[in-house]
């Protein structure tokens, strides 16, 4: 579908320096999918998934008639959808906007998976594009989805970790640091430089493609979208973080940690 389908859209995807936290998880869920899938052959080709889909429905508190085994489309319906995109919104349709925006925001990786091994998921083209503001159509019931069966593994152990992902992409989080994160180029991504210039700008969701050796150091290859660019870097699998500089510039101790944290597998069952 198009990615500006309406000027609310168009304005809203142009304010954004980058997508926001539930894009990100949603983007990486789906992309682990098609990924996996594909390695699976159970998708003759690549296939992509709708990670809007995933961001209008994970952890969405089930209501009657939501199912499409059990909705059913009126023609008042659709008129009532209508008139509620042309008017003002209500102080109600504000309240669960806002009861919407506080489920997207704890919205991660791991709920994606689960809810399209649950709901199964639509192809991309199937369902609005991603950071559509248009609130789910009731037509959006009747979209056809493809049924996934399978589960999450999270794993803890960095060794399992490196000898899973030889064998299919997994999900993971990267401690993301300004402006080493910009500058890493063909190089290895080690977190803060230590020239008291890092600025430590949260975990994003990222897809782990492999390890390997570069330069002497143990590295893992990742695919990262930051500022709306998807990208592989190599990061380092040795390095680890003990301070978090914040927004004054002071530091902020933290438990020894490596740059890559939250492994998640998708497990998917043919």
């Amino acid at each position: 579908m198009s990615q500006h389908c309406h000027p609310d859209c168009q304005r809203s995807m142009a304010a954004k320096e980058e997508h926001d936290s539930a894009e990100r998880a949603a983007t990486v869920a789906a992309n682990l999918l098609s990924a996996t899938r594909h390695l699976l052959k159970l998708d003759r080709e690549m296939t992509e998934y709708s990670a809007q889909f995933l961001v209008d429905n994970t952890l969405l508190e089930e209501k009657p008639g939501q199912s499409p085994h059990s909705f059913r489309l009126t023609a008042d319906d659709c008129l009532e959808y209508l008139v509620k995109m042309a008017s003002p919104k209500t102080e109600a349709e504000l309240e669960e906007m806002e009861k919407q925006q506080q489920r997207r925001n704890k919205i991660t990786v791991k709920d994606c998976l689960e809810c399209a091994f649950k709901e199964g998921i639509p192809k991309r083209e199937s369902w609005a594009h991603l950071g559509c503001v248009s609130p789910v159509p009731p037509f959006a019931a009747f979209m056809p989805r493809v049924p996934m069966r399978g589960e999450v593994i999270e794993v803890k152990d960095l060794e399992e970790v490196v000898k899973l992902s030889k064998e299919q992409p997994i999900g993971a989080k990267l401690v993301v640091f300004s402006p080493e994160i910009e500058r890493v180029g063909n190089g290895v991504y080690v977190g803060p430089s230590g020239g008291g210039g890092s600025r430590y700008v949260g975990l994003r969701d990222v897809i782990l493609c492999g390890a390997e050796k570069f330069d002497g150091d143990d590295v893992m290859n990742v695919q990262i979208n930051y500022k709306k660019v998807t990208k592989i870097i190599k990061v380092s699998l040795t390095r680890m973080v003990t301070t978090l500089a914040d927004g004054d510039e002071s530091d902020q101790t933290i438990e020894p940690t490596g740059l890559l944290v939250d492994f998640v597998v998708p497990r998917i069952f043919k």
